[in-house]
């Protein structure tokens, strides 16, 4: 079968080196892609997020799925705008309807589901400027430190932990007057949870699930988590601390009141949940959901499934999902980011990247890159490229990463080397 990829990060690459793997897999299209993902099958230059010039070429290349990889065609609503096309009969698109989307496209509306559903969450509320007066009045009431998150989507910035109430009422201030643009017309102040994080995925064709290797991901820019989210840092996937009675609770008391809850509220979901948890005490509490896999964790995540990626999807699209068997590599994986001198605030582009070639041992998938006119791969976007290597045991797969990621060169390089230390 043709397959129609959408996106051009990271996350995208994996996807295409793993679904091109696929004997369903006729002909992999990447729109737009990056000069990673044409080695796994042929980049057209359309945006994910313009629907009817996708629906186009759909149409003239047969395209007979569509995956998607970022969240913004999701919330935009490309699932819903397929499923009512009159061009494009039943093309299986895997990804939720915008209503499904929601859980990600609205911190608001995840934190009102999973009261509706009975899923534990930090305490919260959401304020508007409007009301900006009232909000001021709870920081005076709850501790420190605290959560401000946009409600909106920021491109894994819109989180801020702030250590003082006077820091969190200025911030609270920038992000309600536009510090986010639309996105944070909205903030959700949440309780600051003391534990550890780690990201669960499910796919799931609305009703049955399978439950995706464990992941850790490193947001904060600095070693040792200080300094500035970013959309991420690195991942390490499984997690050592996720042992068959925490992921019992996570089943039990998250994935499957939150597949029940899409059900009972009659929201359609056909694709990836990803559930972002901290484990307090040995109990996990849900910080966030997002409506795709995410970035870096698919990079370490998908190379561990051992089963045709395909033939999961086939399965979500024909809902019967429970019949498909999963089956996970039992190896660790560990995946360092290379990243734009200045990010995440403003970065440098254009640098020439060297020594691609000379990497053993390991996957190097392209995030923020793209081809110059002699052939040549420069920097392109704040998180460059991501390396991820595999091993026995974690320490291992983490010295293998990182001995490539010094490998690599580009003018300004920053990686942390610190990822997976704290939890080795």
């Amino acid at each position: 079968m043709n397959i129609l990829l959408l996106g051009s990060g990271g996350r995208e690459h994996a996807f295409a080196y793993k679904i091109s793997q696929s004997p369903h897999c006729q002909q992999l299209f990447i729109a737009p892609g990056n000069p990673g993902t044409e080695k796994h099958g042929k980049n057209v230059s359309i945006s994910a997020i313009d629907f009817p010039a996708i629906e186009k070429f759909v149409l003239e290349n047969n395209i007979e799925m569509i995956v998607v990889g970022p969240e913004e065609p999701l919330v935009k609503g490309i699932f819903d705008f397929f499923e009512q096309s009159t061009v494009v009969p039943e093309l299986p698109v895997i990804g939720p309807s915008a209503a499904g989307a929601q859980l990600e496209g609205s911190k608001d509306f995840a934190k009102d589901f999973m009261i509706r559903n009975n899923i534990p969450t930090a305490g919260s509320s959401t304020f508007t400027a409007e009301n900006i007066q009232e909000a001021f009045s709870f920081l005076d009431e709850h501790a420190t430190p605290i959560v401000l998150k946009a409600d909106g989507l920021a491109a894994g910035k819109g989180v801020v932990i702030c250590q003082t109430r006077e820091e969190a009422k200025n911030e609270l201030s920038e992000m309600l007057h536009g510090k986010f643009g639309a996105a944070g017309n909205k903030v959700v102040i949440e309780e600051f949870l003391d534990g550890i994080e780690m990201s669960v995925f499910v796919l799931t064709d609305g009703t049955h699930y399978k439950l995706l290797p464990t992941a850790k991901d490193y947001k904060r820019v600095g070693e040792k988590d200080t300094g500035l989210n970013t959309g991420g840092m690195g991942a390490i996937s499984p997690v050592p601390f996720a042992d068959a009675v925490l992921m019992k609770k996570v089943e039990t008391q998250i994935i499957q009141p939150t597949i029940a809850g899409l059900q009972k509220e009659q929201i359609v979901y056909k694709g990836f949940i990803y559930f972002g948890l901290m484990i307090v005490k040995g109990e996990p509490l849900v910080i966030e959901y997002n409506c795709r896999m995410g970035d870096p964790e698919t990079e370490a995540v998908l190379p561990r499934i051992k089963s045709d990626l395909v033939e999961l999807f086939l399965g979500v699209a024909h809902a019967n999902l429970q019949e498909v068997h999963l089956e996970i590599l039992p190896y660790s994986a560990a995946t360092v980011v290379l990243t734009a001198k200045g990010y995440p605030q403003e970065y440098e582009k254009g640098k020439l990247i060297e020594n691609l070639g000379q990497t053993t041992e390991c996957l190097v998938f392209h995030a923020g890159t793209r081809k110059r006119a002699n052939g040549d791969i420069e920097t392109n976007g704040g998180r460059v490229i991501a390396v991820t290597a595999f091993a026995g045991n974690l320490s291992k797969a983490l010295k293998i990463a990182n001995r490539n990621a010094a490998i690599i060169a580009f003018e300004g390089k920053y990686y942390r080397k610190d990822i997976g230390m704290d939890v080795m």
